[in-house]
């Protein structure tokens, strides 16, 4: 690779970065635009994710609990 210490490769500059479909959930719920998991779930999809991975009751009760929170603030 012909890139400077403080450079990054070639390929990684045209690499560019997506978040996973559970990251992208946590933002949401902390957003204050989505009021309950169910929103969560339609901007997934509406975003392209895949919202299969957004299961199991300690996750649920996580987004569940953000987007109460975020509706408070």
């Amino acid at each position: 690779c012909r890139c400077g210490p403080d450079e990054p490769p070639t390929y990684l500059k045209w690499m560019t970065y997506r978040l996973t479909p559970l990251e992208r959930a946590f933002e949401l719920a902390n957003s204050g635009t989505c009021t309950s998991v169910d929103d969560v779930r339609k901007q997934l999809r509406a975003e392209g994710y895949a919202d299969a991975q957004v299961t199991g009751p300690a996750l649920l009760k996580q987004l569940r609990e953000l987007c109460a929170a975020s509706r408070k603030t």
